[in-house]
């Protein structure tokens, strides 16, 4: 995919190593990590967050599913609903990937938005059924460029959607999975959406 900055970011080689790894775990065919990055970045600025805040956010999107790498399930790739079981045990990678980040000398910053960054809107998201606006910003941003990213990536299993369904499911979610001022902000990035469109076309 093409960044939708006007030049490609350099980002830590250490960060962007892991990064590959938990790419490859997780069976995306092209770079998630970085782009769950970038376009955190992009929301990042549309909220005004200062330069240290925006770089605690890029090393958090790049390395956010540490915990996976170190489960290494078969079931994430996989093209089936989760057991019960598999569920649970998944739910155990923010709290996993946070130990590992501080074991890789990561700042508290950074573990704590991977501990968070599967946190919903309404509550109902993992590990600590944080809501609203106890969930830090950062985190809520990591949460919907997350799932951009996730939707409109490609995977062995299955392909991408197109653009304007990842919209419909951004909206479709807002006040309930997202913060919907992050959706809004998100639904205001038409470069995105467009480089998305030349790449999965309209849908």
């Amino acid at each position: 995919m093409e960044s939708i900055f006007a030049q490609e970011k350099q980002f830590d080689p250490k960060l962007a190593d892991i990064s590959a790894k938990m790419d490859a775990v997780e069976g995306y065919t092209q770079p998630h990590g970085t782009r769950v990055a970038m376009v955190a970045d992009e929301l990042g600025l549309a909220f005004n967050l200062a330069v240290h805040d925006r770089l605690t956010m890029e090393q958090a999107a790049l390395v956010h599913d540490l915990g996976e790498v170190l489960m290494d399930r078969s079931y994430l790739k996989e093209n089936r609903i989760l057991t019960a079981e598999e569920y649970l045990d998944m739910q155990r990678h923010p709290v996993i990937g946070e130990q590992e980040a501080a074991k890789q000398g990561l700042s508290r910053g950074v573990q704590l938005l991977i501990r968070w960054h599967h946190e919903w809107w309404n509550g109902n998201g993992y590990p600590d059924g944080l809501g609203g606006e106890q969930i830090p910003l950062a985190a809520r941003i990591l949460r919907v460029a997350d799932t951009f990213a996730a939707l409109t990536g490609e995977r062995p299993f299955r392909k991408p959607i197109t653009a304007e369904d990842a919209r419909r499911y951004m909206i479709e979610w807002a006040g309930i999975e997202f913060d919907p001022r992050v959706v809004k902000a998100i639904l205001s990035m038409e470069k995105l959406f467009e480089v998305e469109r030349a790449a999965g076309g309209q849908g």
